[in-house]
């Protein structure tokens, strides 16, 4: 079992910045791929970055540029450095793990962006 914890969310204005942090606990071994996800009411969950264990990253188009992914896999901990942030940036953000083959997630963490 993996617990996902994130933390980092919150209100700014438009252009600024924000941080996420991602803290996975327990059996940790075998984590492959570490994502962010977000999602807003009435659309489905989207992508928005993702890491590899070697490092390898991905992102969604809209968010090139302006975000960055990392993961520290000696802490157990993935973030997603967010600057240039637009109002439609904003959504629950989620933290998502696959180790072997089952997908885990965290509870989700609110980023709200004004204009």
């Amino acid at each position: 079992q993996v617990m996902l914890v994130e933390s980092g969310g919150g209100l700014v204005q438009a252009g600024g910045s924000l941080r996420l942090s991602c803290a996975a606990s327990g059996d940790t071994s075998f984590i492959s791929v570490m994502a962010w996800y977000r999602q807003t009411p009435g659309k489905a969950r989207e992508l928005v970055a993702r890491v590899t264990k070697g490092g390898t990253t991905t992102y969604r188009d809209s968010v090139k540029g302006r975000f960055t992914i990392s993961r520290d896999n000696a802490k157990n901990t993935m973030y997603l450095q967010m600057d240039s942030l637009k109002p439609e940036d904003t959504a629950v953000y989620y933290c998502y793990a696959l180790r072997v083959t089952t997908d885990y997630w965290g509870q989700g963490t609110q980023v709200t962006v004004s204009s």
